[in-house]
């Protein structure tokens, strides 16, 4: 399957998006590899490109499922459809581009950050963990834990060209053990205390663990995140604020990237820094809070393309590091 549609790839999958770690590559086909759910049948997607004007899409499925009993078309008609929503390949990035243009303190990042899209959830609960993680936190470690609680909770798939994970539902990761001294009772004190490492501490959590236990009880046992899917922008933000470690721009990250509300404006300590200087004359004493409204009003139903662009210009452009030391 091709996709005409305008998107650099890899600049997308490694832009740092709280949706989800970036998909695993494949040296030997190229691509970009990752598992979802079709009709309840497990697919491994396998994206590559040549061009940022196109992206090819091959697909498997695991070895123990007959193929004779699939719909071939049913099953690739559905693939299609959620590869566009995943990579938002129906936003017209042109359009975009033209509003960037427009003002000079944007017009840099169009060029800079050509084909980069909203990388949106495979899985709404995932971000949510995912987000979390990522709170004062580094990409390479928020993605690195997300990986590990695959591995240790999520399904495991066999295909043709490998094992892969799905992220864990909310009521398997609401069992998970919290550290290894709380496996080690479980376990009725077996091994060593520090041969157990099947427990959210392990996996990088740190303080964030008693966070992601209580959105998974959350979603588990109170909300049902398809609702969220029929929710506004303030609806969505005043319920999944109420979560534990859940701030302003956890929650803005959560609505952008699962559930692709564009009018989020993630707000942090950087894009305070680079709003500021941009739009403030590199003013620092305005609070995040401030930033975050000035980036919903100014920036509209592209607010959160808007934060995307800026944060990965200033981010890889040497801008950010040329901030900090101010």
């Amino acid at each position: 399957m091709n996709f005409n549609s305008l998107i650099d790839l890899e600049l997308t999958q490694y832009s740092g998006q709280t949706s989800q770690s970036p998909w695993k590559f494949d040296n030997g086909s190229n691509s970009f590899n990752n598992v979802i759910i079709v009709d309840n049948i497990p697919v491994l997607l396998k994206l590559s490109q040549n061009n940022v004007n196109s992206m090819n899409l091959d697909y498997e499925i695991p070895t123990a499922i007959d193929e004779s009993i699939i719909d071939k078309d049913k099953l690739e008609s559905k693939i299609k459809s959620e590869v566009n929503r995943i990579y938002d390949l129906d936003y017209d990035l042109d359009k975009f581009y033209n509003y960037l243009k427009e003002d000079e303190k944007l017009a840099p990042s169009a060029e800079f950050c050509k084909g980069l899209r909203l990388f949106i959830a495979t899985d709404p609960f995932e971000s949510i963990i995912a987000s979390i993680s990522s709170s004062n936190n580094s990409i390479a470690r928020w993605t690195k834990t997300i990986d590990k609680i695959k591995k240790i909770w999520g399904d495991e798939y066999i295909f043709p060209s490998g094992r892969y994970y799905k992220f864990p539902p909310s009521e398997v990761l609401m069992e998970a053990y919290e550290n290894n001294l709380e496996e080690y009772e479980a376990d009725n004190r077996q091994m060593e205390i520090e041969c157990y490492s099947n427990n959210l501490k392990s996996c990088g959590l740190g303080y964030r663990v008693p966070y992601v236990k209580q959105a998974s009880e959350i979603f588990t046992l109170e909300i049902d995140l398809n609702d969220f899917y029929h929710m506004s922008y303030d609806e969505a933000y005043n319920e999944i604020i109420k979560i534990k470690g859940v701030g302003p721009k956890v929650a803005d990250c959560i609505l952008l990237y699962g559930f692709n509300f564009r009018e989020a404006f993630p707000s942090d300590v950087w894009i305070k820094r680079i709003v500021s200087y941009l739009y403030f004359d590199n003013d620092q004493s305005i609070p995040v809070k401030k930033i975050r409204e000035f980036g919903m009003e100014e920036f509209g139903d592209y607010a959160g393309y808007v934060q995307l662009y800026l944060f990965h210009y200033a981010r890889k452009s040497g801008l950010m590091d040329r901030l900090s030391k101010k």
